[in-house]
């Protein structure tokens, strides 16, 4: 009895102690704060809400945010990572510039609101990963039996800090997509923040591919243990590096079918070069110039960076000439650190392309500048030879990277507005259901 007892004792203070460790809800500025751009440190307040916390502390509209909590405002990566770590359960302390005047103070910032979305039930959960990383899980289940077991959909998002989070004030079409799969599949949506984003413990700017990698990996396992998940009807969606990473998903845990949005097949090194040709392009240089650039810039550039693994900070230091065509920082790209791109060079994405033996749909864009269509082509042609019997690839007129349809290539890089179509969320579903009832 005794023992029985004891057993009893430790279970409840176990399942205690784990949902002590549940992550809690980051902060927000309820205000407008613009982002570093990367010359001068700082991050300038844009706009002062009335009765925000920053008001309340004497901040005003022009003030530079310099440091929060003892982080310098140097760049991007430092506001991505000060912005996704903002706490709601003790103070904040900020410290601005206003003209020469240093201003410091510390204010209570509140959770910043849950995603609300229509007939489904929405939950935020945690998953450890292996590296012992506390990683947001946000999942939507379809109202109504919550026994019966429901077909789902993991989202494998592209390389960026960004959340894959549906809260207020989000409004871009990447976040149409994730609200129309939330609420109009009929199926689980379930998402993981990567480490550093959104609740997630960690830093994305210093996080490496492999550790990644691996929380996917953990949330597919996590999303797998539920009991109202049908196992043998998951779909993996995966958005432009995400996109690529759902074959390699669907084979190791055997799911029912890939969907890949804006996708690639050839290796990073090749990438970045086919990158940087489209934007001479883009940019108005001739085709000689452009020949002269890639043969004595990007060319070497990337090949010391990606094969020779070093950083863009020893390159340019060897090479100062380079500098005045770099377009990235010293220890980041796209707001990740080489590493993750050291990794990306050695991971062998055509492998899990051509092992793939669930169905596979792929869409295109045709102003999609990111990726080629000769990648989308190559990935078929490898699919074919290697006798796969159910895979599509759909070139969507117009789509660019972000979900968004643009005349040409230049409007979307030039971050012009772009239009939406319902049609683009809901090829996604169609899609989803088309493999799972075949």
């Amino acid at each position: 009895m005794m023992h029985k007892t004891l057993l009893v004792a430790m279970t409840i203070f176990f399942t205690f102690h784990c949902n002590a460790q549940e992550l809690s809800r980051r902060g927000y500025f309820e205000s407008k704060i613009g982002w570093p751009n990367n010359k001068i440190p700082g991050a300038t307040i844009k706009e002062v809400v009335a009765d925000s916390p920053l008001q309340r502390a004497g901040f005003t509209s022009g003030d530079i945010i310099i440091a929060v909590d003892g982080r310098t405002v140097v760049n991007q990566e430092d506001w991505s990572a000060i912005t996704y770590g903002l706490p709601s359960t003790r103070k904040t302390k900020i410290q601005a510039k206003r003209g020469a005047e240093l201003i410091t103070a510390e204010v209570q910032l509140k959770p910043l609101p849950l995603e609300e979305n229509a007939n489904v039930e929405t939950l935020y959960e945690t998953v450890v990963s292996d590296y012992g990383i506390r990683q947001r899980a946000i999942i939507t289940i379809p109202k109504g039996n919550k026994r019966k077991k429901h077909p789902a959909i993991i989202l494998i998002q592209g390389l960026s800090c960004s959340s894959v989070e549906k809260y207020s004030g989000r409004s871009n079409n990447w976040v149409k997509l994730i609200k129309d799969l939330a609420e109009k599949s009929n199926m689980v949506l379930y998402r993981i923040e990567k480490p550093g984003v959104g609740d997630s413990e960690g830093d994305c700017g210093a996080v490496d591919f492999t550790v990644e990698l691996n929380g996917y990996e953990s949330a597919i396992k996590a999303l797998k243990s539920k009991s109202y998940v049908d196992n043998s009807k998951i779909i993996v969606y995966g958005n432009s590096m995400g996109s690529a990473l759902a074959p390699y998903l669907a084979n190791k845990f055997d799911l029912a079918g890939v969907i890949s949005d804006g996708t690639f097949f050839k290796s990073w090194y090749e990438h970045m070069l086919e990158i940087e040709r489209r934007i001479l392009e883009i940019e108005g240089k001739s085709q000689a110039e452009i020949n002269e650039l890639m043969n004595t810039i990007y060319i070497p550039l990337y090949y010391e960076m990606l094969v020779k693994k070093r950083s863009f900070e020893a390159i340019l230091k060897d090479n100062p000439t380079y500098a005045a065509h770099h377009r990235q920082g010293m220890n980041h790209m796209y707001g990740r650190p080489m590493e993750y791109y050291h990794q990306v060079q050695d991971f062998n994405f055509p492998k899990h392309w051509e092992a793939l033996k669930v169905p596979i749909r792929i869409r295109w864009g045709t102003n999609d500048w990111i990726m080629t269509e000769n990648d989308n082509d190559m990935i078929i042609s490898a699919l074919k030879n290697k006798g796969h019997k159910d895979h599509k690839l759909y070139k969507y007129p117009k789509l660019d990277h972000w979900s968004t349809i643009h005349p040409n290539y230049a409007n979307s890089f030039n971050f012009k507005p772009g239009k939406w179509e319902d049609k683009i969320s809901q090829q996604i579903i169609d899609w989803a259901w088309e493999i799972l009832e075949r």
